[in-house]
């Protein structure tokens, strides 16, 4: 059993758990993630890894209350135990080639980035960070980014917080002004593609990291597949990280969308 070992309201239906996982932090790197089941009888469901501390045997994760295993996970106090916690998954970033970066994160991606911009910072070797969302409300690690960050820039849609705009907006402007020879953008599909089709006329080398439906996590289940480069990956086996220049979005995006349905009509029953 897994001890939540502190919970954080961080916006409406945005919570970050602190989860004591010795074997998964003494491993973990930026870029993986977990699955977790909350209960014997609960369905697995993918977290990327947000922060780790080895020493403290504890690993982050930011979690959005959307269906029926992220709900039942928010009754869960502090102090209260979920049952499977496994991980790390997935392949820890590699920027090792890239010197000047610039991270991406739309909404709860922003729990992706946070890590590589700690990582960067460590390293010696500070990005430039974009965070955006819808309002002020949903800005996540503000503090926590201005500490590791280069240069940090808020975007929100409606002009709450930051820049009014979309972070494209943010990532034209940077790159008008910058040398960026990497972008890692993390986020809803449709900002990933639209960050990819702007970079790809930028001629600016695009890292993604894909959130596809996920069961097993271990490429057995074939339900995070993908077409990159004109080939079928796994998210949870190739990835989660792939150029986003080489992803067929329209494919991705309508694969994300599959079971909108059984989930509505899934959540109406267990109401």
């Amino acid at each position: 059993m897994n001890t939540i070992v502190k919970k954080t309201r961080l916006a409406e239906n945005v919570t970050e758990y602190v989860i004591a996982a010795p074997d998964v932090a003494r491993h973990a790197h930026p870029g993986q993630f977990v699955i977790l089941r909350v209960d014997q009888n609960g369905e697995r469901v993918p977290f990327t890894i947000c922060d780790y501390d080895a020493a403290a045997g504890t690993v982050t994760i930011l979690v959005q209350e959307v269906g029926y295993s992220t709900k039942q996970l928010a009754t869960v106090p502090e102090g209260g135990c979920i049952v499977d916690f496994v991980g790390p998954l997935g392949n820890p970033t590699d920027l090792s080639a890239y010197k000047n970066i610039l991270l991406i994160g739309g909404g709860i991606g922003a729990a992706v980035i946070y890590p590589q911009a700690k990582a960067l910072r460590e390293k010696g070797q500070p990005s430039d960070v974009i965070v955006g969302a819808r309002n002020v409300s949903l800005l996540m690690y503000e503090k926590e980014f201005k500490a590791a960050a280069k240069e940090l820039f808020l975007v929100t849609d409606d002009g709450s917080s930051g820049v009014k705009g979309f972070v494209t907006d943010a990532l034209q402007k940077l790159a008008a002004q910058n040398t960026y020879d990497c972008v890692f953008a993390v986020g809803p599909m449709p900002m990933m593609r639209a960050v990819c089709e702007l970079t790809k006329t930028l001629h600016i080398k695009t890292v993604v990291s894909m959130n596809s439906i996920m069961v097993d996590g271990t490429g057995m289940c074939g339900g995070c597949r993908l077409t990159c480069g004109g080939k079928t990956k796994y998210a949870c086996v190739d990835g989660p990280e792939f150029d986003g220049h080489e992803i067929d979005w329209d494919e991705a995006i309508n694969r994300s969308k599959t079971y909108k349905a059984q989930e509505a009509e899934h959540m109406c029953r267990l109401r």
